[in-house]
């Protein structure tokens, strides 16, 4: 199967859920982006190791590393493995030159300790397909009309921007047709709120 490779884009807090955060993975060379909800604590070993910042003691996802170098494992790869009723699983792939183990992990602790061995992030196309998200880019004459309407202010997002068509409560999503959820899961997009956006995707794919 396929492999696709992914980047990381960025974390946004939630609006939503208290302690919560969207870490933000893009498709290399692709427009699709694939929002993981992970807790407070991941998110922070995360934008750590992002931003290399040196912690006064290690941290849980480093001490994973120095114990891997102790016994001659080096992480090569992480691969984002399964989708299951909105719960995604990951794996590290660990070898020490003559044999290969697959780990199994969430997939915020897999990618904190993936970033500190420097190795590559994927996923496979079932995965992407089914709970990615589609960026529309502009097409040359949409760039050239916000150019115009910005009046030399600068363009913040390359992404088309819409009105919002419906505007709801958190809590109310499940109560949406398939059509208000499809407009809002545009609108979320547009204004980047992944998290949003993700809970959407996750409901309009439990309807099919």
């Amino acid at each position: 199967m396929d492999k696709i490779k992914l980047d990381i884009l960025g974390l946004s807090s939630s609006q939503s859920q208290s302690g919560s955060f969207a870490l933000v993975l893009g498709e290399e060379n692709g427009n699709r982006r694939l929002p993981i909800i992970i807790g407070m604590f991941e998110a922070q070993a995360i934008a750590i190791e992002i931003e290399k910042v040196v912690p006064n003691r290690p941290m849980t996802h480093d001490l994973f590393k120095s114990f891997a170098g102790a016994f001659n494992y080096s992480v090569e790869e992480i691969l984002i493995s399964d989708l299951k009723e909105g719960v995604f699983f990951s794996k590290i792939i660990c070898s020490d030159g003559i044999r290969q183990v697959e780990i199994d992990a969430r997939p915020s602790d897999a990618i904190a300790i993936g970033i500190r061995f420097d190795v590559p992030i994927y996923t496979y196309e079932t995965i992407l397909s089914e709970a990615g998200i589609v960026l529309n880019e502009f097409n040359d004459e949409d760039e050239e009309d916000d150019d115009e309407d910005a009046e030399g202010d600068e363009v913040e997002s390359s992404y088309v921007k819409k009105e919002s068509v419906v505007s709801a409560s958190e809590d109310s999503i499940k109560n949406y047709s398939t059509d208000q959820l499809k407009s809002m899961l545009d609108d979320a997009i547009q204004k980047e709120d992944y998290e949003k956006a993700a809970r959407i995707r996750d409901e309009l794919n439990n309807r099919n």
